[in-house]
């Protein structure tokens, strides 16, 4: 697929540490089966997730205050959706890009998981199915 996203920003995304502040902890990582995933989706008898934050709208740093904002918009909208979440944080092992706080989010099919990222304008998401399974899903 041809993206409109620059090529190490992509690659910067396969990169980075995708937290969950769950029990336990968990760590997502492109590409590589979580063991952790698996146990959290059998507890809360979810088959998919994703992962996504509504900080920094296109890779666009903006305010602490508008981030914020925005991220308490998206949570309401998860929580509208009466979905399982928990709060993560995505964050590059370089520490060149500040980590942006990030929710997972549990049992959203992937259509509705990019919408979600669409509506918050995010160049990407992190989307999960029953084999627990990190994909990257570029929306431009």
């Amino acid at each position: 697929m041809n993206s409109l996203i620059p090529p190490d920003t992509i690659q910067a995304y396969r990169e980075t540490d995708y937290r969950v502040v769950s029990e336990p902890p968990l760590e997502l990582r492109i590409n590589e089966f979580n063991k952790s995933l698996a146990a959290l989706y059998k507890v809360n008898r979810a088959n998919c997730c994703c992962y996504i934050t509504a900080y920094n709208p296109l890779s666009h740093i903006i305010s602490d205050a508008s981030n914020a904002d925005r991220q308490s918009q998206l949570a309401t909208d998860i929580q509208n959706r009466g979905l399982i979440f928990f709060e993560g944080m995505g964050k590059h092992p370089s520490g060149e890009w500040p980590g942006e706080p990030s929710f997972l989010v549990l049992g959203i099919a992937l259509e509705a998981a990019k919408s979600l990222g669409n509506k918050y304008e995010q160049n990407a998401i992190v989307w999960c199915g029953s084999d627990a399974v990190p994909q990257l899903i570029l929306l431009r």
